[in-house]
């Protein structure tokens, strides 16, 4: 797991750990390793901006971020090329899933809206491993989304920075960025490398003490 240093509650799965959305067996031993909880939140992720308040486990519905200011809870999303991003405060964490289209969306300003509506408090923020625009090909159409952003893949390729589109939108907070690609790590799952199903999680949680 990649801890973030100065967080409580934050963590960033790699492919050994596996998805303990689904996998309780991976659910547990990622549980046991960060001492939480075994009762997560978890969501079936679209590629939106939809942002849901967890007050309990289980599953939340179809959407791409959660927040909680439930102490003890774990929250998670899980990725393999898009960017995790966990949010937290003094009462407060949230992790969000953000695709380019999430991006696009705005489901990073949906879920800081989200939370400061339930009279939260945010103090820093965490983007995970996903991958860099040294490999991230896209078109024309998705390049013109995200102006200044634009960059170059390592073979010449149009492509874009989104784990720095999402970093500019969160300025005000103290921001931990992982420089880990997921195309090229070879520790991480990368949908874009090979097609693969499989996910790597993202966890956040408040501890309960």
């Amino acid at each position: 797991m990649i801890r973030p240093p100065g967080f409580r509650g934050a963590a960033f799965g790699t492919s050994e750990e596996g998805d303990g959305r689904s996998d309780l067996v991976a659910r547990g031993d990622i549980s046991r390793l960060l001492g939480i909880s075994e009762d997560w939140a978890y969501l079936s992720q679209v590629h939106g901006d939809r942002i849901y308040e967890a007050t309990q486990p289980g599953f939340l519905g179809r959407g791409d971020g959660a927040f909680t200011t439930v102490r003890g809870l774990p929250l998670t999303v899980a990725t393999a090329d898009c960017v995790p991003v966990i949010l937290e405060g003094p009462e407060v964490v949230a992790v969000v899933h953000a695709g380019w289209r999430g991006a696009a969306a705005g489901v990073l300003a949906r879920a800081r809206e989200a939370i400061a509506a339930a009279g939260a408090i945010l103090e820093r923020a965490a983007i995970g491993p996903a991958i860099g625009p040294c490999c991230y090909e896209v078109g024309e159409d998705v390049a013109a989304r995200f102006p200044g952003f634009e960059a170059r893949t390592t073979w010449g390729a149009k492509s874009i920075d989104l784990p720095g589109y999402l970093a500019a939108q969160l300025g005000d907070l103290e921001v931990w960025r992982s420089d880990l690609c997921t195309y090229t790590a070879g520790t991480l799952h990368s949908w874009r490398l090979d097609r693969t199903k499989l996910r790597q999680v993202a966890v956040a949680w408040s501890p309960s003490a």
